[in-house]
């Protein structure tokens, strides 16, 4: 069993977009969407709810009036000024640090987890998929990520599942890099702009600190031919695997209109490249574990390019 993430530096690269075209374009896998604080991947996979579970992340603390003895400890030892003269603890400024019930003299302040979301198995046309719903402006992003992939892990043990493919959050925080680590491999979706680059430099710092393989390809590479060059020169330079471009293509709003994977929705450029920069990572992902033998190295070996087979 192995994990391929796909990440980008920012939003808005298409990172989704190509994780949903792998998801239909792979055999014996299943889905995780771990970009859980703003998650839709369910807009384009469809999902069918088998399991529902809440997700409960840090607590918050809550002071007992009638135990409580107004002597003021805890408003002097709250750094956050999330405790009111009246004693009442704000929800929201609340850090859940804990100072305050540590030196409670009556023990009068009681921390209770809080609920933050809910996270969710589920069946789609393209596989099973394990995903979540955050709150909003909720935390403990990162732990929901890890709860996540935990999960994952075991169901694909489970039923026998040999691929895990998981669509990362972008940028380089918390929830990335519980995403990342002990991945086998990630694959980083840019675009050719200057902000696409300096944030591609970055997640690629980290999976280098984090010791996990990385391979980039460019979306819409066509809207600036240089800063393609720029970014196929600094993958070979950085020891990192090119997988592919992928041209600018109406059909890639389409589909996510239609709520299908593009592979499935069109036959496009957009859609010819990403089977090519599927057949890539797949072929490389061997090389890196050749231990594993995936069906689409399998198809090609057998003079069946997948890049030529319909979804």
């Amino acid at each position: 069993m192995k994990e391929l993430t796909i990440i980008s530096g920012k939003g808005g690269s298409g990172k989704t977009s190509v994780t949903a075209a792998f998801a239909a374009l792979a055999e014996n896998k299943i889905i995780i969407d771990a970009d859980v604080d703003a998650a839709d991947m369910h807009l384009i996979l469809p999902p069918i709810i088998e399991k529902e579970t809440t997700f409960k992340g840090g607590s918050k603390a809550f002071i007992n009036l009638d135990s409580c003895m107004y002597c003021g400890e805890c408003l002097y030892r709250c750094q956050f000024d999330a405790i009111s003269p009246e004693f009442v603890v704000d929800q929201i400024a609340c850090e859940g640090c804990g100072v305050c019930a540590h030196f409670c003299p009556v023990e009068a302040i009681r921390f209770e987890q809080k609920i933050c979301g809910k996270w969710f198995v589920s069946s789609t046309d393209y596989g099973p998929m394990v995903h979540a719903r955050l709150g909003i402006a909720e935390e403990n992003s990162g732990l929901l990520v890890s709860l996540l992939r935990q999960e994952t892990r075991e169901i694909a043990k489970e039923k026998g599942h040999e691929l895990i493919i998981t669509d990362g959050p972008p940028g380089i925080g918390c929830p990335v890099i519980a995403s990342v680590t002990g991945s086998d491999a990630v694959l980083i979706v840019t675009e050719p702009t200057l902000s696409g680059v300096h944030d591609m430099e970055r997640v690629n710092e980290l999976s280098r600190f984090l010791r996990v393989p990385a391979m980039v390809c460019v979306n819409k590479y066509d809207i600036n031919l240089e800063i393609t060059e720029k970014i196929r020169a600094y993958a070979e330079k950085n020891q990192m695997k090119y997988v592919g471009s992928i041209p600018y293509d109406r059909d890639v709003t389409a589909a996510m209109v239609a709520r299908k994977p593009l592979v499935v929705h069109s036959q496009g450029p957009a859609a010819q490249a990403v089977r090519e920069v599927w057949s890539n990572v797949t072929s490389h992902l061997n090389r890196l574990m050749p231990h594993l033998y995936y069906p689409a190295q399998k198809k090609q070996d057998e003079g069946m390019h997948p890049v030529s087979q319909t979804a």
